[in-house]
């Protein structure tokens, strides 16, 4: 109850013209979206696209004054429907993989060795996420690398708590098995 609060009190000052709290809103949810949306599309720049455009469809809906039940469920689903017209525009999804945008490369705590272990170990994860079918790898970003609860996944992706417990339990576990295949085929994830 205090977070819903808290959000309708920050949507009515946007609604008066407030740009810093929606500023705000910008700075917390902008790394999460953007993980959502790059982890759909193949490029860095494709992502920042997509999620640039998320929050002004926000501003003017907010603008606009029309109501918002859950914020953060209302960014996810702009930004899925983004993701959706952005493949009816520009045809099937590529699968080349882009690098990466890790800053392991900062992280002093770590030799040279272990940061190039880690970097491939990354590597992997995405493109197994990539190779997922859309259903698993949207709860698994969303439950996982997005820290959200199984509920408020569920009410992104429009589906009840259980049916979203099955999805994440069957997402993790094809993972899991394209991970534990070296040489395999990997597009088991995709049935």
């Amino acid at each position: 109850m205090h977070k819903f609060l808290n959000e309708q009190i920050i949507l009515y000052r946007i609604r008066k013209g407030d740009t810093e709290s929606f500023g705000h809103i910008f700075d917390f949810y902008h790394e999460k979206i953007y993980r959502f949306v790059y982890l759909k599309v193949a490029t860095g720049e494709d992502a920042e696209d997509i999620v640039a455009e998320t929050f002004l469809k926000v501003w003017q809906y907010i603008k606009e004054g029309k109501k918002i039940k859950t914020l953060q469920a209302f960014l996810y689903q702009i930004a899925r429907n983004l993701v959706v017209d952005f493949y009816r525009r520009k045809g099937a999804p590529t699968e080349s993989l882009e690098d990466a945008e890790i800053t392991i490369a900062d992280r002093s705590d770590l030799s040279l060795e272990e940061k190039m272990t880690l970097k491939s170990d990354m590597a992997k994860v995405e493109g197994a996420l990539r190779l997922l079918k859309d259903a698993y790898r949207e709860v698994i970003v969303l439950h996982f690398l997005n820290e959200l609860s199984l509920s408020e996944t569920a009410k992104i992706i429009e589906k009840s708590p259980g049916a979203t417990r099955v999805l994440l339990h069957r997402g993790m576990k094809t993972l899991k098995n394209m991970l534990n295949e070296d040489g395999g085929s990997r597009n088991e994830g995709r049935v």
